[in-house]
């Protein structure tokens, strides 16, 4: 070993980041301070030296590994293309159907690469070097290629056509395992992709540019147009419990597929989605992509009031019996209506319904006509119900609101500080180091490899486990089964305390309503109306608070739609109103 001939050898180690080489006898460089051996070899000028040995074989190592530390020209299209692959994947492990993948988010995908003129355009704005090389135009393809990094092709839907420049030109793309890196093309030191730094400072006004949560737009745009049995706010979940890649999700991203610099700003997000955010952006990317109206909602679709509301009906532990009313409200209405309900990004006024919201808003309404949430009432009541209760055990128990709300009460208290508990522990750092610069590397995964190694110790030390154990998929937040004597479930209790017979059908025995919002702001108002707890009785502001973590979304939004279909439901009301004096003298009606 002679550490003389070493000197000329520079680069820092990959173990340590110290400077110090000496050669092995095999001509290999070691570092002299953590022992470790490179594949980088000395360069023999003279080949006496080594006789029955060609210079070749010597210097394949060194080749090798400046073709992986280089790794593959990529463009940022074609991260956005491996995140939505991954998350396509992962709906398709929660039993979304496969065409989800194979055609409608392919399609949207492709259609949005033509409307940005990333491909499928006559004039791609990759001018110079590589074009980006996204999917793959063969019609052989029905499904996506088993790769991670490909997604095949089928033949393109009717909505795919508006104008020429839209229109796929003869030279399609390469199908998308990335091209390897050349000898002529260098990556830019400041990302690893080649155009991290131009898609950074891109502030075109008519293009919408990627980012991490249109990345979960593109994915419910893709499910609503399936009519899958997944919500926005399921879909947010999954995002949260870690089913469905988003956090991080650059780490899947194939080893050559290196990553820093302003990539890290495009890719690497530290904060969960909204759902007004992405709300808003599914609005954006349906009218950017021109997309046609979408298939129907009908009455036997998940997504149709009437289906939703039984379902979060059994999610909060309500009677059964009021679904009749829901159906009710829906149908005086008409938010149940096919036009109504149904997503057209062309209309003139394009907006989606908040299937999931409108359906809780709709069980607020309901529980408001029976109970009036005034903090008197709907305890009256539940005196009435606890008393025919311990008369009458052997009967259909009456639904006793002060009962259901102590159980739920403590539930969602235990949920929500679970929840709490989870997010204060979630470890935002990637098990993929990011560094801002190629030269950093070294130093970013040797301190990487300090935390994790400190960690460990540190959890060893508390006996704690260092993850949490992922929970399985499920649609339902809460379960309720008969029986159990810790959790009543009240599935099957009855509204008889709460209804009375008025010829052949059944009203409330409350005659009295009062309106969440008597004056909404004007149409050019951001918001619809405002919402202060403190204005509103403490039942209403526990039956919002309630269904607002479940779908988590803000109270104020839920309160939006309250205020909405109760302007719809009493638009008589709200025109007498209007008449009166604009001074409030109360709530009641």
């Amino acid at each position: 070993m002679d550490l003389e001939e070493a000197k000329e050898f520079r680069e820092r180690c990959t173990q340590c980041a110290a400077v110090s080489w000496g050669l092995t006898d095999e001509g290999k460089y070691y570092c002299t301070s953590c022992h470790n051996v490179t594949e980088r070899s000395k360069e023999v000028i003279n080949t006496g030296a080594i006789p029955n040995t060609k210079i070749q074989a010597i210097n394949r190592g060194l080749k090798r590994k400046r073709k992986l530390e280089k790794g593959w020209d990529w463009y940022v299209c074609e991260g956005f293309q491996q995140i939505l692959y991954q998350q396509a994947e992962a709906l398709k492990t929660l039993g979304v159907g496969p065409e989800l993948k194979n055609e409608v988010l392919h399609n949207f995908w492709k259609r949005y690469l033509q409307k940005s003129k990333q491909a499928y355009c006559k004039n791609p704005i990759y001018t110079s070097g590589r074009k980006a090389t996204v999917l793959e135009d063969n019609p052989s393809h029905s499904d996506w290629d088993s790769e991670p990094d490909l997604l095949s092709d089928f033949s393109c839907p009717s909505f795919v056509e508006s104008g020429t420049d839209s229109q796929p030109d003869g030279h399609t793309p390469k199908p998308f395992p990335i091209s390897k890196v050349s000898q002529s093309e260098t990556a830019s030191i400041c990302s690893g992709s080649l155009d991290g730094v131009e898609y950074s400072l891109r502030k075109e006004k008519e293009i919408v540019k990627m980012t991490m949560p249109r990345t979960l737009a593109f994915c419910y745009l893709s499910l609503l147009w399936q009519r899958e049995t997944i919500t926005l706010s399921d879909l947010l979940r999954f995002v949260e419990e870690g089913h469905i890649p988003y956090i991080n999700a650059f780490q899947h991203f194939p080893e050559e597929m290196k990553l820093y610099g302003r990539d890290k700003g495009i890719f690497a997000i530290e904060s969960w989605p909204t759902y007004e955010d992405i709300y808003k952006k599914v609005i954006e990317i349906a009218k950017f992509l021109d997309l046609p109206r979408f298939p129907d909602i009908t009455e036997d679709s998940y997504l149709h009031p009437n289906i939703l509301c039984m379902k979060y009906l059994m999610e909060v532990n309500l009677p059964d019996e009021m679904n009749d009313l829901t159906c009710q409200v829906v149908k005086m209405t008409g938010i149940g209506e096919v036009d109504f309900l149904t997503f057209d990004p062309i209309a003139k006024m394009a907006k989606t319904v908040k299937y999931d919201v409108q359906a809780v808003a709709v069980i607020v309404v309901v529980l408001k006509l029976l109970f009036l949430l005034d903090d008197n009432l709907e305890w009256t009541l539940s005196n009435i119900a606890e008393k025919y209760n311990e008369k009458n055990k052997e009967d259909k128990p009456w639904f006793d609101f002060r009962k259901w709300y102590q159980v739920m009460k403590k539930s969602i208290d235990e949920k929500k500080q679970k929840w709490e508990e989870a997010r204060a522990k979630y470890l935002w750092k990637s098990e993929k180091p990011l560094y801002h610069s190629s030269i950093d590397r070294a130093v970013v995964y040797k301190r990487r490899e300090m935390v994790v190694s400190l960690q460990k110790q540190f959890s060893a030390l508390v006996d704690s486990a260092p993850t949490v154990e992922k929970k399985s998929p499920s649609s339902f937040q809460f379960n309720w089964t008969e029986g159990d004597s810790a959790r009543t479930c009240f599935h099957g209790h009855g509204l008889q305390g709460i209804l009375k017979k008025k010829g052949q059908s059944l009203t409330t025995k409350n005659s009295l309503y009062w309106l969440s919002t008597q004056k909404f702001c004007r149409s050019y108002c951001k918001h619809v109306t405002t919402y202060e707890e403190s204005n509103f009785s403490l039942s209403y502001q526990f039956i919002i608070n309630l269904f607002s973590f479940l779908l988590r979304i803000k109270t104020s939004s839920l309160h939006e739609e309250v205020s909405l279909i109760e302007k719809i439901l009493f638009k008589r009301k709200y025109g007498k109103t209007k008449k009166k004096s604009r001074s409030r003298k109360g709530r009641k009606y």
